[in-house]
């Protein structure tokens, strides 16, 4: 029973695709890092993998509509497909970041020194935004921050 769900063209097309898409997260993650830009600093709003997920997400849902369902996708399909689109992409991700972070240990600890001098230099203004207690709680939490929560 198990072995005829995960052989299903909805299992096996979008984990092939988000296989992909966790590998190439995790390639631009090293890649940002060693370029001198900490990848998990960047903001949300420019962050280069939102586009990279919509652009294999799209291919994975077309190919399963055109090759394997005759043309007909249904919403239940589509839903299910990008879940297990991102469950894969999600766990390659976090796997290869948490081997590269293993592997390379000024990438957690780099982490920890931007993060704490990027919330001490921000204006007051930001910082009456954000919180003032919120900020003091992120500061204490910081030298404990493991690679496991990076990964995740």
């Amino acid at each position: 029973m198990l072995s005829r769900i995960t052989q299903s063209p909805l299992v096996r097309v979008n984990a092939r695709y988000g296989a992909i898409a966790g590998v190439l997260c995790t390639g631009f993650v090293i890649s940002m890092f060693y370029m001198g830009k900490h990848p998990f600093l960047i903001s949300p709003l420019i962050d280069f993998r939102i586009f990279l997920f919509a652009l294999l997400l799209y291919f994975s849902l077309k190919e399963l509509r055109d090759y394997y369902l005759g043309g007909f996708l249904y919403f239940w399909q589509g839903t299910a497909a990008s879940f297990i689109f991102l469950a894969a992409a999600s766990m390659f991700a976090s796997a290869g970041i948490a081997l590269f972070a293993t592997l390379e240990p000024m990438f957690l600890t780099e982490y920890i020194k931007l993060f704490t001098d990027q919330i001490r230099n921000l204006s007051l203004e930001q910082t009456e935004q954000i919180g003032k207690d919120v900020l003091e709680q992120n500061l204490q939490q910081l030298p404990t921050t493991t690679i496991g929560n990076l990964a995740s």
